[in-house]
């Protein structure tokens, strides 16, 4: 905005963004620092248009505060409108001294295009919550602080009233967490600044615990609000909230409200559209207005394609929105249904995703996703929302749905090693099929849940959930299941250091297996059986199973069944003295895995491989796939495993 910048011919700039964001008191201070520096030697002018109020400033009444502040008052004044705008523009047009005009708050163009002056000579700052795209304007759109700008804020705040105030420095996680239940939203920030000074004998840590207990921190922070700020208005944020949702059309206040439910922090366009029970194109336009009002935020992809798009709501507007719905019968069953809409497009291509991971030749194409990658990438993109919608079956409403939803998820989740999510989504499901008498997918769940509890290490955890899934499948006559559950009871045993149970359990799943003629089960078992009996000490027979398990997934064509294969074949070998045939087999696993992007089993194939040329006594080459086996541990979400990787390379020769 200075005269002698680049940006002088910019006449006309706009700072935009949403109610609570800080726009006034940035235009001051700017307006306050280019004064000081010079640059409008005629001052400013400043009119607050009262855009979002009851009874907003119209021009007519604007143009004649301006008047005022020029002059021109009582009997010099015109005596219309139209002879109004003229004297105001021929007093600017005169102005030698370059002045800036602060026209703030405003909610509409026709509030502020007639107070434009009509020269270049002078410079305009407007202030909005709506972007005035219409315009060729200057936008500077604000978002909220960053986390440690937010926490510079209240410390600030504090000190400037009292410098012996030191609880910010004697409790930085709970401003931490203070300002994240602010949403890091200034006004918000200003207010739980003014009740820690008014409770200046309280810990920061209790108005936490307040505003978490009262469940709305919008609604909380107003009731102990200081006040007034610095320009008189009101720090309170629901009614900045509630007249920016008052004033918006039907349809945008209808896809507002449901937005507010949808799970996750940030929502996908397609479930957003499925939500709100609309086509993609038109949930796409009325979520640009929204994004045009600063109800939404919109987050790109990495690609700027409009698939990648996703929308966000800050979390202040997200708890208002839903009260709204919350307090109206008929809102909330509108609320409900899309909350089950939005849920069944979730549970159709989560479970569509899933059959693409697990899909091998000879099984029916799964709809929508022609790859693993595509599966994936979505999956990826849709993690949370998908995770949030799966703990719905804490509610009796859409327990069914969110529990498939659940189980579907594990293969994705235990790929990508987000073992916290699956144990969280496994507990919900599991209770729940639970509470509806549902043995199938209580044992699912189960199932899963002691998958993820031994990946994270809580090995008795899982070999409890395992063995509460071997007795629901066996009450319920299941055997295929309860085949799988003496498989991965037999894991967890083996886990925990039980190698001779571990076989038993291993051979009970083998022998359910071959009953049932199912050859991926029997492959996956005579696997297992053979690192279990690799442990017990047994090679040789660990050999033969391992060399059974190879065979019958080369012929049932399960190339990732058959890359566990090799890599276990190789483990054996090389307990055998076979290392360089222990080399080739780990190098078949290894190109598989790649083939797949499993880099947790290729990580563990290059780990193998280090060992290998270890024994081999080509240290060089060890320490080579130690690295390789660092950097495939780390795309695969394994921080440890990789930490564990570059120490053995560390401890080897270049």
């Amino acid at each position: 905005m200075a005269p002698d910048s680049a940006d002088s011919a910019v006449l006309i700039s706009a700072v935009t963004g949403m109610g609570g964001i800080g726009k006034t008191a940035l235009a001051v201070e700017a307006a306050h620092r280019a004064c000081g520096q010079g640059w409008f030697p005629g001052g400013t002018l400043f009119v607050d248009l009262r855009g979002y109020d009851d009874d907003p400033v119209t021009a007519d009444q604007a143009v004649l505060a301006l008047l005022d502040a020029l002059g021109v008052r009582d009997r010099d004044l015109p005596p219309t409108a139209e002879r109004q705008y003229d004297a105001y523009r021929a007093l600017l047009a005169g102005r030698r001294d370059r002045t800036l005009l602060i026209l703030d708050n405003a909610s509409a163009p026709s509030q502020y295009l007639p107070l434009l002056p009509g020269t270049d000579h002078h410079r305009v700052l407007i202030t909005s919550r709506d972007r005035p795209d219409s315009l060729a304007v200057r936008l500077i759109d604000l978002e909220t602080l960053a986390p440690d700008d937010s926490v510079a804020l209240v410390t600030r705040a504090l000190y400037d009233t009292d410098e012996r105030d030191d609880r910010p420095a004697r409790e930085p996680d709970a401003l931490r967490e203070l300002a994240d239940l602010c949403g890091h939203l200034p006004l918000a920030l200003h207010i739980a600044a003014g009740m820690l000074r008014r409770r200046r004998h309280r810990d920061i840590a209790s108005l936490v615990t307040d505003i978490r207990e009262a469940g709305d921190a919008a609604a909380f922070l107003d009731g102990g609000s200081p006040g007034t700020d610095l320009y008189g208005r009101s720090l309170a944020l629901r009614p900045v909230l509630e007249t920016s949702y008052r004033r918006l059309p039907a349809e945008q206040a209808r896809l507002l409200r449901l937005l507010c439910l949808a799970p996750g922090a940030e929502t996908g366009t397609e479930a957003i559209a499925a939500l709100a029970d609309l086509d993609v194109k038109s949930a796409v336009a009325l979520l640009e207005e929204l994004a045009a009002s600063y109800l939404v935020t919109v987050v790109r992809g990495g690609n700027g394609a409009a698939a990648a798009v996703r929308w966000r709501v800050h979390d202040l507007v997200r708890v208002f929105g839903a009260g709204v719905g919350a307090g109206n019968a008929g809102l909330r069953e509108e609320g409900e249904a899309a909350r089950e809409r939005v849920l069944g497009f979730y549970y159709r291509w989560a479970d569509a995703a899933d059959d693409r991971l697990a899909w091998l030749p000879g099984m029916v194409e799964p709809e929508r996703f022609v790859d693993r990658g595509q599966a994936l990438a979505w999956l990826d993109s849709e993690r949370a929302g998908l995770v949030a919608a799966a703990l719905w079956a804490r509610e009796e409403r859409y327990a069914d749905t969110a529990v498939r939803l659940a189980l579907c998820l594990w293969t994705y989740l235990h790929w990508r090693r987000y073992f916290d999510d699956l144990i969280t989504v496994s507990r919900a499901a599991q209770e729940a099929a639970h509470r509806a008498g549902n043995r199938h997918d209580e044992a699912m769940a189960w199932n899963n849940l002691g998958l993820a509890l031994r990946e994270a290490g809580r090995v008795e955890e899982a070999i409890d959930a395992h063995t509460r899934d071997l007795a629901v499948c066996q009450a319920a006559g299941d055997r295929r299941n309860e085949a799988m559950a003496w498989n991965n009871l037999g894991l967890a045993l083996r886990k925990a250091g039980r190698a001779e149970e571990a076989i038993d359990a291993h051979t009970r799943d083998l022998d359910l297996s071959q009953a049932a003629g199912d050859r991926h089960g029997e492959a996956r078992a005579w696997n297992n059986l053979g690192i279990a009996l690799a442990e017990a000490g047994r090679a040789v027979e660990a050999l033969d199973a391992h060399t059974r398990a190879l065979d019958l997934s080369q012929a049932a064509g399960d190339r990732h069944g058959e890359a566990r294969a090799w890599n276990n074949l190789g483990v054996a070998l090389e307990e055998a003295g076979q290392v360089e045939e222990a080399i080739e087999a780990h190098g078949k696993a290894l190109e598989i895995f790649r083939e797949f992007e499993d880099w947790y089993g290729a990580g563990q194939t290059l780990a193998n491989l280090a060992l290998a040329h270890e024994d081999a006594d080509r240290p060089a080459d060890a320490r080579a796939y130690w690295l390789q086996a660092a950097d495939a541990y780390t795309r695969a979400n394994a921080p440890t495993e990789a930490a564990d990787a570059r120490a053995q390379a560390a401890a080897l020769p270049e």
